[in-house]
């Protein structure tokens, strides 16, 4: 392992030579938000419970239309703002401060590459983020401030509609941002040094057929659990894999690279700011699970009320329909 990752710091080490990174879930875990697919901890394992026609249905437009109380469910524990960014997070902010970074493709809806600092020019969020809100119906934006307001007590509605509005995370059902498809044409058509894929299972398209429209020319780097993708389908040779944890991984890159120190004191002045700004402290998958259960049974008491209150509407309405037939 340590000879495969002095390999990418000796690439890095070379004056002309630049990153792009393409990463997933994985990278923030350690953070405290639980990934996707990962059995029994990720997210559509404990949205299960939730008792959802099909994990991913938190994820679809049309379900999300029909009955948005999922999504948002989930929404609170995630929204930006409660969780300090990674060493990788702040390992892609060393690559960008030390000119080292080309551009930073990301799956993840939860900004922690802003919040480490990377800036908006390197980076490309393929499905969208929590940083903007729009109605599903009019499209009249909604500012984060009442979102969040809203979520406090209700399904946040648009004023202009009445429709339903979602952060601009984009869901099953959703075209990607154009944003994602210029950058990849401008990108891939120029010359890559160093693609470096993390925390990613590759199965999501077509941000997962990326690493493989990647020149030959270039090295490919796989930091995850397990070999996945175009790593495992059509490896080229040249390809380092890295199956490890993303965070071990950049610890050691960055000691290779004389980062440690700078590393560390980026890592300490996030969690400093997260102390400052009396923010929740990241929850762990226990946490999360429990918050989940607790939002579900929320949900089926309000449907039982719901249903309890129409039951006795019709029983009522039944009532006065009986009495107008005796009185005539």
């Amino acid at each position: 392992m340590e000879k495969k990752i002095q390999k990418v710091a000796d690439i890095l080490k070379k004056d002309d030579v630049k990153v792009t990174f393409f990463v997933g879930a994985g990278i923030s875990t350690s953070c405290g938000i639980p990934d996707f697919r990962s059995p029994k901890t990720g997210l559509y394992s404990n949205l299960k419970r939730l008792q959802l026609p099909y994990p991913e249905a938190v994820f679809d437009i049309d379900y999300f239309r029909r009955n948005p109380k999922a999504f948002y469910t989930l929404a609170e524990e995630l929204y930006p703002g409660k969780f300090v960014p990674s060493k990788f997070h702040y390992f892609i902010r060393l690559c960008q401060d030390k000119k080292k970074l080309k551009r930073c493709y990301t799956q993840n809806i939860d900004t922690l590459e802003r919040l480490a600092g990377v800036k908006d020019e390197f980076i490309v969020e393929a499905h969208g983020s929590f940083a903007k809100n729009h109605c599903i119906d009019c499209d009249a934006e909604m500012e984060t401030e009442e979102l969040k307001k809203q979520m406090k007590s209700k399904i946040p509605t648009c004023a202009k509609c009445k429709g339903y509005v979602k952060p601009d995370i984009v869901f099953f059902g959703e075209a990607l941002p154009p944003k994602f498809f210029d950058r990849w044409d401008e990108d891939s058509s120029s010359k890559m040094d160093l693609a470096l894929v993390a925390g990613t299972s590759l199965a999501v398209y077509p941000f997962a057929g990326l690493p493989a429209e990647v020149s030959k020319d270039c090295t490919r780097v796989l930091i995850n659990r397990e070999q996945c993708g175009d790593f495992k389908a059509n490896p080229r040779k040249s390809d380092i894999l890295l199956l490890e944890s993303c965070d071990k991984v950049v610890e050691q890159l960055a000691k290779l690279l004389g980062w440690e120190e700078e590393l560390d004191a980026l890592v300490e002045q996030g969690r400093t700011a997260l102390k400052d700004n009396k923010l929740h402290i990241p929850a762990t998958e226990e946490e999360l699970e429990k918050k989940v259960l607790a939002e579900a049974e929320a949900i089926a008491k309000v449907e039982r009320e719901e249903e309890a209150k129409e039951e006795e509407e019709i029983d009522q309405l039944a009532d006065t329909l009986k009495n107008v037939k005796v009185d005539n």
